[in-house]
């Protein structure tokens, strides 16, 4: 139920229209309701224009009425394509006279073309056949024909590659290799190798040796002095013992925890080196 309209209401409304409660408004013009269309309205005759078919030229547009009704391009039937030529070309002229311009131009062709093939044919200087009025124009939409399509192949290549390239960025790397690091197991296993072949000369000598751990390291340092790297094997003399040989692994531990010297190994079941440390300047 719509309740009455009140006096205020009424007063509010403009004369000769009828309440918002009552009728339902056309339009809101800066949030007012509006009931009817002002008489002073002006719309553009191009405000409401809808093309169905866009064209790129004249030869396109009469390629396509050529094509679409299977028309042979060889004997174009000039009556039926320029009836329809001009019938697109009277509804842009209405709109654009500037773009109807370059479509009358081949309007007057196709209208001087078929002018042409209703004169009677006339005999060249050489007494051989005349050639057809149409054969420029059909050597004209063959060649548009080939470069439309082939435009459309280049549209259907991935941008990737023709319009730009993916970027690639080369970082050098260091010239140095870096090898593997030296895996426990494999540096236990070359310990016990140079163990057992400690076993095999063994000495009945009883002597006590005052053993320094600092002097084989310093031993050690000497002995990689100079050197690129030098054979894990070559850094323990066999002859001098077990003890000697505990004391310069204990030496050469140290060495490596205090980076002093690295351990490497090119890869598994490898001889294992042992140079001294890299210190960049």
């Amino acid at each position: 139920m719509i309740p009455a309209a009140t006096e205020d209401d009424e007063q509010a409304a403009a004369p000769g229209l009828p309440l918002v409660v009552d009728h339902v408004a056309l339009a809101r013009l800066y949030g007012e309701p509006l009931f009817q269309l002002p008489l002073d309205l002006y719309i553009p005759p191009d405000a409401l224009e809808v093309f169905l078919e866009a064209f790129e030229g004249p030869l396109d547009l009469l390629l396509y009425l050529i094509r679409k009704q299977n028309f042979n391009i060889l004997d174009i039937p000039l009556a039926d394509v320029t009836r329809q030529y001009l019938s697109y070309v009277d509804q842009i002229r209405k709109s654009n006279l500037e773009l109807a311009s370059e479509y009358l131009l081949m309007a007057a062709m196709l209208i001087e073309i078929k002018s042409r093939m209703l004169l009677p044919p006339k005999k060249s200087e050489d007494g051989g056949e005349v050639e057809d009025p149409r054969a420029e124009l059909v050597r004209r939409l063959l060649e548009y024909e080939r470069i439309k399509l082939a435009a459309a192949k280049l549209d259907a290549i991935p941008v990737l590659g023709r319009d730009f390239l993916r970027a690639q960025v080369h970082i050098e790397q260091s010239l140095t290799p870096r090898f593997p690091d030296v895996d426990t197991n494999d540096l236990r296993d070359a310990w016990l190798d140079i163990l057992r072949r400690a076993k095999l000369v063994q000495h009945h000598k009883i002597t006590r040796e005052q053993l320094s751990v600092r002097e084989h390291m310093s031993l050690v340092l000497r002995t990689l002095q100079g050197r690129r790297f030098v054979v894990f094997e070559e850094l323990f003399d066999v002859s001098r013992g077990q003890q000697v040989l505990v004391v310069t692994f204990i030496a050469m531990l140290e060495l490596a925890r205090e980076r002093l010297l690295e351990i490497t190994q090119a890869e598994a079941f490898a001889p294992i080196y042992v140079r001294l440390a890299y210190s960049p300047s």
